[in-house]
């Protein structure tokens, strides 16, 4: 990865100034799972932004917003914006790259000003893996072979994280490859649960999802998964934590009902775009 030159480069001995804070140890071994569900939820059965504990946030959804793009759209869940462009089909530059199938390039990246703490300008390892994980459920849906010796790519920015980008992210790149008129066997819609013992919260925001240092005992973890409604297909599943699969059954479930709710959703919005690109060429063509 190429290294900005016009940014002072820290010693190779150097370390990180937080690691010499002191810190309470006993109180981030672990937190009781009784305590971090007050934390979260009241108890009235209320979450912090007033939802219930099976209530997603409020979705908007928005094509056209990138117009050197051939497709583009954007998502606003709660407080989590992103915005996705795509472009191509283009011929593939490198002949090492060469496959009689199309090939999809994702890249997903958080602007420095997105997170509570500012983000690097380059690449770091938690983007390059959500870029990864993007790119491995998109295949499933896009029809690749309808593009051969040629690549698409796929550009999400996020310019807000409130929770739950990844989830985020599928939709508005699903939203995206639809509005490009990429051939798709069925679009993507990604949704995030988070579980506590005896709860489940849909579409958790930053301070509810799962957390490594905090949060290691049964029953408490985060699953997102990419789901394709029409297809009654999974394309992405991501776990993270410790779940019996009792109670992986009965996340699944949720996640697969507000999919279908969402569904109409997005199709809706695809509809517009349609509609406003069928005016739009009946107005030129009287003009002319």
């Amino acid at each position: 990865m190429p290294v900005d030159s016009r940014r002072l480069q820290g010693p190779e001995s150097a370390f990180s100034y937080t690691l010499l804070e002191k810190k309470d140890a006993n109180a981030e071994e672990s937190v009781l799972s009784a305590d971090l569900q007050k934390m979260l939820i009241g108890s009235n059965q209320v979450r912090k932004d007033k939802r219930k504990p099976t209530d997603a946030r409020p979705l908007f959804l928005r094509t056209g917003i990138i117009s050197q793009a051939k497709g583009s759209a954007y998502i606003e869940q709660g407080n989590t914006k992103l915005v996705c462009g795509v472009y191509g089909p283009r011929e593939v530059q490198k002949k090492s790259d060469f496959r009689l199938n199309g090939q999809l390039f994702c890249e997903l990246k958080f602007a420095p000003f997105s997170c509570q703490k500012r983000r690097s300008h380059q690449q770091d390892n938690e983007e390059l893996v959500l870029s990864g994980l993007l790119r491995e459920a998109l295949e499933a849906a896009v029809c690749l072979h309808h593009f051969p010796k040629a690549q698409v790519e796929v550009n999400i920015m996020v310019i807000e994280n409130d929770g739950s980008p990844l989830a985020a992210a599928l939709t508005c790149a699903s939203l995206a490859l639809a509005s490009a008129s990429i051939p798709m066997y069925d679009l993507v819609i990604g949704t995030a649960v988070r579980q506590l013992p005896k709860l489940l919260l849909l579409d958790p925001t930053k301070d509810e999802e799962w957390q490594p240092k905090l949060n290691h005992d049964e029953n408490n973890s985060n699953l997102t998964v990419g789901f394709m409604p029409s297809m009654q297909q999974i394309c992405a599943y991501v776990h993270e934590g410790v779940s019996n699969p009792e109670e992986l059954e009965q996340m699944l479930k949720l996640v697969t009902e507000y999919c279908l709710k969402v569904q109409p959703v997005v199709q809706l919005c695809l509809k517009e775009t349609i509609e406003k690109m069928l005016a739009n060429e009946g107005e030129n063509k009287d003009a002319e």
